[in-house]
């Protein structure tokens, strides 16, 4: 009974909105530009957000870093840990992490004939940070690396200072573990070349097995940034890892390493939250305005049907069952066509130039504009809208209660 009940009104409703196509059309539409509009500024905004964390992620954080105490403070390779087996496997198994990436972080001087620069000096394993930073698509020319390379990788930049080519010679000096003087002639292997003008006039790589014996660390190292399966949970994440790694290690997370990162997005979301809340409210007056002038069209309808004997409540119920289903179709085609458009800018972000290309490369992007298409934007964006055009939607009830079906049907407005 109840069943059919439901059925009715809802078939009674849907006949209303075709009877009327252009009507029907205009509400659903003004919907659909507001959930349209409120994904493009979300996605956008979002897509910023992830773009700065996973480059500074992959990168160079990690999402955890394994380090000594006092090592991010001083910078200073008395300040380095032991890298063994046993820590090698306990890591490399540990329930939730996905990769690691050991490291030997100094800064050192690069000499080539005349020239010299201060350069930072990065010793890896070349396929762990393959896999992390995916360091070898930026092979420009040359040779990558291997774990029994002699020689070096260089940023392109940095190899034009020096006017170094493929082949040729550097000298690397600087000071190593316990105060003992470095120096090595390495041959350049291979030119990198990074998008970002800051990293590209810096960085020399080497393998870690080189960096160790230049610096006199044996088998120590500097730091190991950590990749994990779930983000989400990091800071739970750090606290069971920090429970079980030894008492002279700390773990720190890429928010704690970046926290200029951290207050930039602070502040972006801040702003946009405002104009979103801006756009919500245009969006709110812009819905009303449809409805108000649905209802107001529809006001010897409604007399009509209240001289006839409908309830006033029945009424009540199918103009509520219309806007349901006007706002729910009109959001569900802002998603369905959103979606598409989102995903294209997501996998060819929008370069920019100028100013706003300046203020990325000070944080040491690349200046382009990425956008996200993570499920919870759509979800959260469409319900928002939905539910703003539904609160529109009592508009018409308070407007049933008042008419006068006689003064309606004559045309007078029909009010109360």
């Amino acid at each position: 009974m109840l069943d059919n009940y439901i059925k009715y009104y809802f078939t009674f409703a849907w006949r209303n909105i075709w009877r009327n196509k252009k009507r029907s059309i205009l509400a659903t539409s003004s919907i659909f530009f507001a959930v349209f509009l409120a994904l493009a500024m979300r996605s956008l905004q979002f897509g910023q957000y992830e773009y700065m964390v996973n480059f500074t992620v992959s990168l160079y954080t990690g999402y955890l870093q394994l380090q000594a105490k006092g090592f991010w403070d001083n910078r200073s390779f008395d300040e380095s840990f032991e890298f063994n087996d046993t820590l090698y496997n306990k890591l490399k198994n540990y329930p939730g992490i996905s990769n690691i990436n050991p490291r030997i972080e100094t800064a050192a001087l690069i000499s080539h004939v005349t020239e010299t620069r201060i350069s930072p000096v990065i010793g890896i394993d070349p396929d762990l940070e393959d896999k992390m930073t995916g360091l070898k698509k930026r092979l420009f020319k040359g040779e990558y690396l291997n774990e029994d390379s002699k020689g070096i990788l260089i940023a392109e930049g940095l190899a034009d200072r020096l006017n170094v080519d493929v082949g040729d010679s550097i000298v690397v000096f600087g000071q190593g573990f316990q105060g003992v003087i470095a120096a090595q002639v390495f041959h350049v292997q291979g030119i990198i070349k990074f998008p970002i003008p800051k990293m590209n006039n810096a960085f020399v790589f080497m393998t870690i097995k080189n960096a160790q014996e230049l610096f006199n660390l044996s088998n120590r190292i500097t730091s190991i940034p950590i990749m994990i399966n779930n983000p989400s949970k990091l800071y739970e994440f750090k606290k069971e890892l920090s429970a079980r790694i030894d008492s002279n290690l700390v773990v720190m997370t890429w928010e704690e390493m970046s926290p200029e990162i951290v207050q930039a997005i602070e502040v972006d979301n801040a702003s946009g939250f405002i104009m979103l809340l801006i756009l919500y409210v245009v969006i709110g007056f812009g819905v009303f305005g449809t409805i108000v002038m649905m209802t107001l069209e529809r006001t010897r309808e409604f007399g009509l049907l209240i001289s006839l004997g409908m309830e006033r409540d029945k009424i009540y119920l199918v103009t509520t069952i219309e806007s349901i289903l006007i706002s729910f179709f009109g959001a569900l085609l802002g998603v369905i066509v959103a979606f598409p458009v989102l995903l294209y800018f997501y996998f060819n972000p929008i370069p920019v130039s100028g100013e706003i290309a300046d203020i990325y490369l000070s944080y040491g992007m690349e200046p382009i504009i990425p956008f996200s298409i993570d499920s919870n934007i759509f979800i959260s964006q469409m319900l928002i809208v939905f539910l703003i055009s539904l609160l529109t939607s009592l508009y018409p009830i308070s407007f049933i209660r008042k008419i006068r079906p006689v003064s309606a049907l004559q045309g007078r407005g029909g009010m109360k």
